[in-house]
């Protein structure tokens, strides 16, 4: 009774609405990901469980930021990125230490990957790159917590102008697939990258192939796999 409803509840948060800008969150991901996900196409379902998992991250980024606040830090906190064409983000914290600013990204994260970690994720630090870039700060933290065991681990990240320009391009690109209703060429090293492995498109990839192709004429092939099953 109750698991079925609270699963509904999770499924129904999980829809996607219209897209009309990128989000900061998309910086370094599959660029045919991000198409499929503007055009709204057939995605696997993702377990309700899986959800819930997801979504303990926001608690760990509310606890967090209570102790930012309570080191009496913050300068400002779950503030958007100013206006612009293209993209949306909204950073969890800028804080003061020694009389400097730094952009604060929050990450939860399986601790047993943590502890192995020297490094930030590629995704992450293309994140905060944006963040740094948009808030004209030159300096940021990602700071990462155990899941089930609270382990902190925090990386220094320098603002590098050229890479969130390139960021920023490859959005645009994007954008011009998006426009004219091409899909996007699949990754290099389909279906190896460890973004493949937990694609939600990753049936419809397979079937547009490797190089761009008209998306409304696939959509009628997606129609015409459907209607023979």
């Amino acid at each position: 009774m109750l698991k079925e409803l609270i699963d509904k509840y999770y499924q129904e948060k999980a829809k996607d609405y219209d897209r009309v800008k990128f989000y900061i969150s998309d910086a370094a991901k599959c660029p045919r990901q991000i198409f499929f996900k503007f055009k709204k196409a057939p995605a696997k379902k993702i377990d309700a469980r899986l959800l819930r998992i997801f979504d303990q991250g926001n608690y760990v980024h509310l606890r967090l930021m209570r102790d930012l606040f309570a080191l009496n830090i913050v300068v400002a906190s779950e503030i958007d990125i100013p206006p612009n064409e293209d993209i949306v983000g909204r950073a969890d914290a800028i804080i003061r230490l020694n009389n400097q600013l730094y952009v604060v990204d929050f990450k939860s994260i399986n601790s047993s990957i943590l502890s192995k970690m020297t490094e930030p994720k590629k995704d992450h630090i293309a994140q905060i790159q944006l963040y740094l870039h948009f808030f004209n700060i030159k300096n940021g933290i990602l700071l990462y917590e155990g899941k089930d065991n609270s382990l902190l681990k925090e990386f220094l990240v320098k603002y590098d102008r050229a890479f969130a320009k390139k960021l920023i391009g490859t959005f645009s690109e994007i954008k011009k697939y998006i426009n004219q209703d091409i899909i996007c060429p699949r990754l290099p090293d389909w279906p190896h990258n460890w973004q493949c492995q937990y694609c939600p498109f990753r049936k419809i990839c397979k079937m547009a192939g490797p190089g761009p192709c008209s998306w409304a004429e696939f959509k009628e092939k997606i129609k015409s796999e459907e209607q023979k099953k």
